[in-house]
């Protein structure tokens, strides 16, 4: 897989991808990610990459045509390529883990930074959606695009270790993760679940659903209506 990320600040990346599970996958080859300088596509002495907006207004906008100029040069012009060009911005619609799950199985991901005050609005004309993290205005689009790569690697085939390990996470059917326990058995007051130490394997995936049910309804009310009716049939009572 390749991924492209359009930014003003590339700097900004190297440590997050030089460590752990995104430094593992791009030194096995799984996924190449490269940094492209916008700055790289300006035309005057200046590297001018921003200008005053029409009609007035405090702050700069990115320019449409240097973005484009930088797009152009990561697209493929493969029909058999599958490519999806992100704009990150706050106004985008909310990142999900299902966003992440369709962006794994993308041949080519291309990822455009915004940053100052805002991007010329015909940027959208030239991308496939525009994506945001939250509602919560942050200074460029660079630290969306490390959360969202680092979404998206840990999904691929052969970067865990197990690949069943994204399998029963956090948000993966809409329902949060189950609690989960390790030595010591005591702390404090605190004893792990004697079903957990029961070895009665179906007891112990019964238990599980119950919990990422409840942990969903008390935690994050606002996904209790997606959580599938097979598992509020399965999950019972708490």
């Amino acid at each position: 897989m390749h991924i492209s990320i359009l930014t003003l600040f590339p700097q900004m990346f190297l440590g997050p991808f030089e460590y752990s599970i995104v430094k593992r996958a791009q030194a096995t080859g799984v996924v190449d990610i490269r940094l492209i300088n916008i700055r790289d596509f300006s035309t005057d002495s200046h590297k001018t990459v921003d200008d005053h907006p029409y009609g007035g207004g405090a702050g700069m906008i990115l320019r449409v045509d240097v973005i484009d100029r930088a797009l152009q040069s990561v697209k493929r012009q493969k029909k058999d390529v599958k490519e999806k060009i992100v704009l990150l911005d706050p106004q985008g619609t909310p990142y999900a883990q299902s966003k992440a799950r369709e962006l794994s199985v993308t041949n080519h991901v291309i990822l455009i930074c915004g940053h100052y005050e805002g991007i010329d609005e015909r940027v959208r004309s030239l991308v496939d959606e525009t994506i945001s993290i939250g509602d919560f205005v942050l200074t460029g689009g660079e630290i969306p695009a490390m959360a969202i790569t680092d979404s998206i690697v840990r999904l691929l085939p052969g970067v865990l270790q197990k690949d069943t390990a994204t399998v029963d996470e956090s948000f993966t059917h809409d329902l949060l993760e189950y609690p989960q326990y390790t030595r010591p058995q005591q702390y404090l007051d605190m004893k792990v679940p004697a079903i957990l130490l029961s070895g009665d394997h179906k007891a112990i995936a019964d238990w599980r659903n119950r919990q990422q049910i409840a942990n969903t309804e008390d935690r994050r009310p606002d996904l209790k209506k997606k959580i599938p009716l097979q598992s509020k049939r399965v999950a019972g009572t708490r």
